[in-house]
């Protein structure tokens, strides 16, 4: 039997009865990625097995470097292929990372090459997948069109001008494409020589001379608004741990007039700014009915010396450990005081907080939508078997897991798809076990429609997206 087969991770005939009928055939809708907009607007055509797998994956240059690889064989200058092969003879002491599974389910599901991959085949394996490359069957529409993927929400900055999705909108392509409103940068000023120079490109995509806190205000509005009128429903924060100190409009002016000065902001005034810009945001995205996301618990760009040689972004980022629901709860209750509480996912990258995200969203539960309020899927180093089970436990034991919108890839790379897969076969084996173990009723209609639902129907009537 290959690694990869039909009841791939169904350990149960009940599981393997939920995936097949279920699950299986569902589209996608793909809610965040990180998607170069331009390699779809352009529906790129991939060179070869590198550009179309290791590139950007910070995820493979982890496991490479950790297996002694040089750097010039992970983002240096070696040549693609040379990079390819290093990865090759990587792939067989990554057993038990998920990286293995992934691996395999994708040499499977794009180029039907079902071998275990390792130095003896890794040159048939380059030669075998660029040959199917050059044929354009797998070129960036037309991976979009074999995973049945209806939408993909990209990740925007204010101040892009959205032209790749303006010409994706015309293309004809099947599968809609909407940015996502991600302001991370308007954060930044205990940085403000680069909060700086991006206010310059913020001014200039909003036509407006920026000149204060109102000005400031107004064009992140403004492009707000263009986001909206490009069919983008989602924003979307990055930020280590939540902020809810109390910020004045007083003290926002004069922090952001300090940072216009090239005066860095304390920890203690950043804090404060951003705690006074989050409320502004989360006020815009209730106004439009968009859902806000807060991805939260990274510890980034821990290596002081390979980020300043090869920047952010490029694996030397972790789990973090902060302190943050008694800030989580206050930000959301104010918003809720405001009656301004958009629909929320928070997304937990330390497991050890599971429980308390998955009670802090019951607590803004309003009866307004289902599902309203909610824990978002394993996101990076968890977004695996052992942690997706993870945060389904403790949101089916704390909420309704029914109404859980479900997977995401949060990936750049177009050879990421299978993790839909990957996550609905994890769950139709968890389902599946409960049903093995009488813990669910031995109801395919109802646990199956559940199944069903998670994998697609939810999102899809939760984001309010055209498909």
């Amino acid at each position: 039997m290959p690694f990869i087969h039909e009841d791939f991770l169904l350990s149960s005939p009940s599981a393997r009865k939920l995936y097949h009928e279920y699950a299986q055939d569902q589209p996608i809708l793909d809610y965040h990625c990180h998607l170069p907009p331009r390699d779809v607007a352009q529906n790129r055509q991939f060179a070869n097995l590198f550009e179309i797998w290791l590139e950007g994956d910070h995820y493979k240059w982890r496991a490479m470097r950790a297996n002694g690889v040089p750097e010039d064989l992970v983002t240096g200058d070696a040549s693609p292929k040379d990079k390819f092969l290093a990865w090759a003879r990587t792939v067989p002491d990554t057993l038990r990372n998920p990286l293995y599974h992934w691996t395999h389910l994708e040499l499977k599901r794009y180029f039907g090459i079902d071998e275990l991959l390792d130095a003896s085949n890794a040159e048939s394996v380059w030669a075998r997948a660029n040959e199917q490359l050059a044929t354009g069957g797998l070129r960036a529409w037309g991976i979009l069109d074999r995973f049945q993927v209806k939408a993909v929400c990209t990740t925007d900055d204010p101040t892009d001008d959205l032209a790749d999705h303006q010409a994706i909108a015309t293309s004809g392509l099947a599968t809609k494409v909407y940015p996502t409103f991600r302001p991370d940068k308007a954060m930044n000023v205990h940085l403000p020589v680069q909060f700086n120079e991006w206010l310059g490109r913020l001014s200039q995509a909003a036509n407006t001379d920026i000149n204060g806190l109102p000005s400031f205000l107004d064009a992140l509005k403004q492009r707000h608004d263009f986001f909206h009128s490009m069919g983008g429903r989602l924003s979307d924060h990055g930020i280590n741990a939540a902020f809810a100190e109390p910020c004045t409009q007083a003290e926002a002016t004069e922090i952001f007039y300090q940072a216009r000065a090239c005066v860095a902001a304390s920890p203690e005034d950043q804090a404060k700014w951003a705690s006074f810009l989050m409320l502004f945001f989360g006020r815009l995205d209730a106004e439009k009915g968009w859902t806000k996301q807060l991805h939260l618990m990274a510890r980034r760009s821990n290596n002081t010396r390979l980020f300043g040689k090869l920047g952010p972004d490029t694996g030397f980022d972790s789990i973090g450990d902060w302190p943050q629901m008694d800030a989580l709860g206050k930000f959301l209750d104010t918003l809720d005081q405001e009656n301004a509480l958009p629909k929320t996912i928070l997304y937990n990258l330390n497991p050890s907080w599971n429980y308390a995200f998955a009670t802090m969203i019951g607590n803004f539960q309003d009866g307004s939508v289902a599902g309203k309020m909610q824990f978002g899927s394993g996101w990076w180093f968890l977004d695996q078997k052992e942690a997706m089970e993870w945060q389904m436990n403790a949101l089916s034991n704390c909420g309704l897991l029914s109404r859980f919108v479900g997977m995401l890839t949060d990936s750049r790379s177009f050879m990421s798809y299978p993790r839909h897969e990957y996550f609905r076969r994890t769950l139709c084996n968890l389902l599946g076990d409960d049903m093995e173990k009488g813990l669910l009723p031995n109801s395919f209609d109802l646990v199956g429609g559940m199944a069903r639902n998670i994998c697609f129907a939810n999102a899809r009537d939760f984001f309010g997206l055209t498909l």
